[in-house]
């Protein structure tokens, strides 16, 4: 389950990178790196870090995809905005 985690944080780098080729390696006591494939080696891209650190790593490494918002959000937040002021 723990190792899910880190997987499911390399799947989301590669989608918003797009490159396949980046890949998590477990490692005994919990801990993790991140290791990329591309040019036909591999280049280990972080020290072995514990799952939590990883992920926040991982996450880091490439923007987030913007969030999308319908205009009901929008005007939501609009309001909220208002209301504060």
């Amino acid at each position: 389950m723990r190792g899910t985690k880190a997987i499911h944080a390399v799947e989301r780098l590669k989608t918003r990178s797009a490159n396949a080729l980046y890949a998590a390696v477990s490692m005994p006591g919990g801990l993790y790196y991140l290791v990329d494939k591309t040019g036909g080696g591999s280049k280990k891209l972080c020290e072995p870090l514990p799952l939590e650190e990883f992920v926040a790593f991982v996450d880091a490494q490439s923007p987030a995809k913007p969030r999308k918002a319908s205009k009901l959000d929008v005007a939501f937040e609009e309001q909220i905005k208002k209301s504060r002021s």
